[in-house]
């Protein structure tokens, strides 16, 4: 089997996408399932390009013994949607930003996180918000809709 490649997208890659690469990263080897994927996060903007991850993603990741030490903020490109198989975006903002990047989505890869779940809608941005407990809580859930969708499609 090819690895299953995904790449989590919000504006400046240093609060929620990071924190879904990273807890996806620990989901599926707690899964012993490392094996099956390539996982990474970027931004659409180049606000925070080479920035650490913002403080109140690190405290959740580090209050669940997740290292994110090594994660700098990157920005997504069209190659980058070449070689991923799913371009998992935090809201629909960031859809609306990668498509001036991507220019269009025409193999589908594109989908909000939340839209592997019940709860179809965007996970709010806590820069804003400073609700980081919130921003994990709906990452979680979406982590959980996604690898479903996978372990379904991909006999994980």
């Amino acid at each position: 089997m090819n690895k299953i490649k995904i790449v989590f997208v919000c504006h400046g890659n240093i609060c929620r996408s990071p924190m879904a690469e990273y807890m996806f990263k620990d989901y599926v080897k707690k899964l012993n399932k490392s094996d099956n994927f390539i996982i990474s996060s970027k931004a659409t903007s180049t606000e925070e390009i080479g920035n650490m991850i913002h403080y109140g993603t690190k405290k959740i990741l580090d209050k669940l013994n997740i290292d994110s030490s090594m994660h700098r903020a990157s920005q997504i490109t069209l190659a980058d949607y070449n070689y991923y198989d799913y371009i998992i975006c935090m809201d629909s903002n960031n859809i609306y930003n990668l498509n001036r990047i991507i220019k269009i989505d025409n193999l589908n890869k594109v989908k909000r996180l939340l839209d592997y779940t019940s709860l179809k809608r965007d996970i709010s941005d806590p820069w804003y918000t400073h609700d980081f407990n919130k921003t994990y809580e709906d990452i979680k859930i979406g982590l959980e809709g996604l690898y479903k969708a996978l372990e379904k499609e991909f006999s994980l």
